[in-house]
């Protein structure tokens, strides 16, 4: 079982900057792929980042979603059990609840890691607010 627990959520102005971290319980958490989903009222959860597991940084592989892509970095500290979502030069249309998700299965698409479907255990969500 692995519990997580988002932080970092808030009100910002549009162009600003938010750090989201996701606290993960358990031993085995380097072995976990983790995500981050947003979503907002009324519309599907969408994928935003994912980050593989490797015990070695030059290891592990990045997703992003095209709409965050330039803007977002998702980052991974094993020793801490914390996975973070850097956000910068945010938009209005980024305000969403943002979810963390673990998985840890292996997979070889990256169409795989963007399905909501792919991941056993979530967070329950911060939300991210970006003003115009």
């Amino acid at each position: 079982q692995v519990q997580l627990v988002e932080s970092g959520g808030g009100l910002v102005q549009a162009g600003g900057s938010l750090r989201l971290s996701c606290a993960a319980s358990g031993r085995t958490f380097s072995s976990y792929a983790m995500g981050w989903f947003r979503q907002v009222p009324g519309k599907e959860r969408e994928f935003v980042a994912v980050i593989t597991w490797s015990g070695r940084v030059s290891g592990r592989t990045t997703y992003y979603a095209d709409s965050v892509k330039g803007r977002f970095t998702i980052s991974r500290d094993n020793a801490k059990n914390t996975v973070y979502l850097q956000m910068n030069s945010l938009k209005p249309e980024d305000t969403a609840v943002y979810y963390c998700a673990a998985t840890s299965r292996t997979y070889y698409s990256g169409s795989d890691y963007r399905a909501v479907r792919s991941y056993d255990y979530w967070g329950q969500g911060t939300q991210v607010t970006v003003s115009s």
